[in-house]
């Protein structure tokens, strides 16, 4: 595979958009359901008004972690490179290929490749933050040696 930072900064962020556009088209419908059902103003959280309103405070609690997770994927320098494992790293390793940005997970690349997509919150991050080409790491009690980062 060749690292392709580019295609994969935007399959990322459209997996993101589509995630905002999904989050937002439910609240939408939950407010407009919410707006028809004008039989009583005092509910209970057992209510289906409560129901509602507990699932667009969900939705909303979503949709801006959504709106975060863009907002992260837009600080990543496409051009820039590190030998060592940071924000924005391709990371090729004996066993995957990580793209260190946001947490949207298995991204499949135009020639077939898969890359994970992981944040630097996720817990193998934290194993090779910091680490270049040539370097192993424990992850699940599992060898990983890296090969290259991009």
């Amino acid at each position: 595979m060749v690292a392709n930072k580019e295609e994969l900064f935007f399959k990322c962020l459209d997996v993101v958009n589509r995630q905002i556009d999904k989050y937002q088209n439910e609240m939408d419908q939950i407010k407009e359901s919410m707006e028809n059902n004008d039989a009583h103003t005092d509910y209970d959280e057992d209510d289906s008004k409560g129901q509602l309103l507990g699932d667009f405070e969900k939705y909303a609690e979503y949709l801006d972690n959504s709106r975060k997770m863009k907002e992260k994927l837009s600080r990543i320098d496409q051009k820039h490179y590190s030998e060592q494992i940071d924000f924005g790293s391709i990371v090729e390793t004996s066993e995957n290929y990580y793209f260190i940005s946001v947490a949207v997970g298995k991204i499949v690349l135009d020639e077939g490749s898969t890359v994970f997509a992981i944040s630097t919150e996720a817990p193998i991050y934290q194993e090779m933050k910091g680490k270049k080409a040539g370097d192993s790491f424990t992850f699940n009690g599992k060898e990983h040696k890296i090969l290259e980062v991009h």
